[in-house]
């Protein structure tokens, strides 16, 4: 496992966000906006069943994620890796935590009714930290 740098933390902790790329049932690439966490080494971000994401990662767990400062759009970071688990345990709290941190509101105001939301917790094992 590859480690998210120290002075790189900052990008996932904050309201910064990163463009997560999966792959389609036909190879092509599928990339989406999403809101960024780490947590124990593990870059993780939430999304909800039913989305092309959580498809695509079953059928093939390998990702890449950009993401780029919000206080200096030169300083970014690239990661690639597998996501290690997808689960709904916790996700609502972690949803209605990082609407918090980027909407700065207590609970997710874009939840759709039955919604179920999933956690996905990638493994990093190649990360690219640029800050010219």
């Amino acid at each position: 496992m590859a480690e998210i740098p120290a002075e790189a933390k900052h990008m996932l902790k904050g309201k910064t966000f990163a463009h997560v790329a999966t792959l389609m049932a036909d190879g092509s690439p599928q990339v989406s906006p999403v809101w960024i966490d780490e947590v124990d080494g593990l870059v993780v971000f939430n999304t909800a069943e039913g989305r092309l994401k959580p498809d695509n990662l079953r059928r093939d767990p390998r990702v890449a994620i950009s993401v780029t400062a919000e206080e200096n759009p030169y300083e970014s970071m690239l990661i690639r890796g597998k996501v290690v688990e997808m689960t709904e345990e916790g996700a609502d709290d972690h949803i209605d935590e990082l609407a918090g941190r980027y909407m700065g509101v207590d609970s997710y105001p874009l939840r759709e009714p039955g919604e179920e939301r999933l956690i996905v917790k990638i493994e990093p094992e190649k990360v690219q930290h640029m800050n010219p």
